[in-house]
């Protein structure tokens, strides 16, 4: 029997923390090389990129939400639209940054509407495309003021792109928080909801772990509402025998169809590990951290209200064995 996982980190509650910043870039070579020229506000190399990447949904949400990601992102869209007013790159982009702006600690009380209105604005420039719809769910997300139409701006990504993995990562989280009181219901809603996208897609499709992030996204309310432990190890939502199909089914998913293509496979990878570990599958969980590499995610690792990087760290190491 493997020995049980460690703590997974310094708990932020008890003043730990680590200055590791997470790169939403991940392993996108094209978008950090094109993101460091716009951060010294020449777009060009964006604007080359978003034109290479084309129809891939999945990656062009990827792509100009890492651009979006950077502080002058606003102001760098804004002066390539004013160059190019016709452009649904720079309309998508603008967006996005706003949206970033809006959803940061110290907005304005305006960002948000702001940010609403550019979004719109770029939908209809580029009618097909679910990146500003899907940044609309995001700033929806993210508000406090009550206003949830998470469920409409979801079919409005959908529609456009059925299998679109953001998406369903973020209607995940939103599903996760009903009922926080109700404790381990395996007919959450959130659970249903994830099992029927993963039926749904393609085989090949990385919506298969679609129900390891339920399980993770739930973990994270029930903590948080002081339902479980924050202590996977004391805690039996990583070992019940429903748990235990999920994560099996999606290990061997990922073994048959690993979609190194994806560009954010590694954030499927970073949940998988992270519910191997809470598992106690080590073998399973070294294979995946030598997939991941360096490109370590602050989800789920910070669900147990740990330091998040800390969490991987030690995480990683127990799987990898090293002292």
């Amino acid at each position: 029997m493997s020995p049980p996982p460690p703590p997974l980190g310094r708990s932020r509650r008890r003043g730990g923390r680590s200055d590791h910043a997470f790169d939403p870039a991940l392993d996108d070579r094209e978008l950090i090389d094109a993101r460091s020229q716009f951060i010294q506000g020449r777009w060009g190399e964006a604007r080359a990129l978003l034109v290479t990447t084309g129809k891939d949904w999945d990656r062009r949400g990827h792509r100009v939400l890492g651009l979006a990601e950077i502080p002058s992102a606003v102001d760098w869209a804004s002066d390539w639209l004013l160059a190019e007013p016709e452009s649904a790159d720079a309309s998508t982009l603008l967006g996005c940054a706003c949206v970033v702006r809006a959803l940061r600690p110290k907005a304005r009380a305006d960002d948000a509407a702001r940010a609403r209105q550019a979004c719109l604005a770029a939908a209809r420039i580029t009618p097909d495309d679910p990146t500003p719809w899907l940044a609309l769910l995001l700033l929806d997300r993210g508000r406090d003021d009550g206003g949830d139409e998470t469920g409409r701006l979801f079919e409005e990504v959908r529609s456009r792109h059925p299998e679109h993995h953001h998406a369903h990562h973020v209607m995940t989280a939103q599903l996760a928080e009903s009922r926080p009181d109700s404790g381990q219901d395996p007919l959450h809603e959130v659970y249903d909801f994830a099992a029927w996208a993963a039926e749904q897609a393609p085989a090949d499709s990385p919506l298969a772990v679609l129900p390891v992030v339920a399980h993770a996204e739930r973990y994270r309310v029930l903590v948080a509402a002081g339902s479980e432990p924050d202590d996977p190890v004391a805690s039996g939502h990583w070992s019940g025998r429903r748990a235990r199909q999920v994560m099996k089914a999606a290990f061997d998913w990922w073994l048959e169809w690993e979609r190194e293509d994806h560009p954010r496979h590694r954030v499927d990878l970073n949940f998988l590990a992270h519910a191997k570990v809470c598992e106690g599958r080590t073998a399973e969980a070294a294979a995946l951290f030598h997939r991941i590499g360096p490109h370590a995610t602050a989800a789920p690792w910070s669900y147990s209200g740990c330091d998040p990087y800390a969490a991987f760290a030690a995480a990683r190491d127990h799987a990898l064995g090293t002292p």
